[in-house]
């Protein structure tokens, strides 16, 4: 990885992709307390797996490695470091989610979700 690596911003990806695509899961990085607060089931995308930032190295080995993970954070910063973290142990298929809350839940709203669901086939759960 170099300085055009991420400039390309290929180590990024946005809601809207991550959530049509086919193999994913969906990594969310946030505290207990930010999960209890506002929680995304996803249970019509994709496999959701919450693990918290400090809870990630007891806990990376329920990371699958075949599926693209798309890490998210509230505001991106963790996101990337968790990037990082999994790149360094080996984890090709990571994503950053992009732009946090408001671009996600902007995916939500009740035409994407329907569009979604009419396009769409049952999640697996991992």
């Amino acid at each position: 990885m170099n300085f055009s690596f991420f400039g390309s911003r290929k180590h990024t990806i946005s809601p809207s992709i991550h959530l049509a695509e086919n193999n994913s899961l969906f990594l969310d990085v946030r505290s207990n307390e930010e999960l209890e607060t506002v929680a995304f089931s996803l249970i019509h995308h994709m496999p959701v797996l919450h693990i918290p930032i400090n809870k990630l190295s007891e806990q990376v080995s329920e990371i699958p490695r075949d599926k693209v993970a798309g890490v998210f954070c509230a505001s991106g910063v963790r996101a990337t470091m968790l990037y990082f973290y999994l790149r360094t142990l080996g984890f090709n298929n990571v994503k950053i989610i992009e732009d946090g809350y408001a671009e996600l839940v902007e995916e939500f709203k009740p035409g994407k979700l329907l569009k979604h669901l009419s396009e769409g086939e049952n999640v697996k759960w991992i």
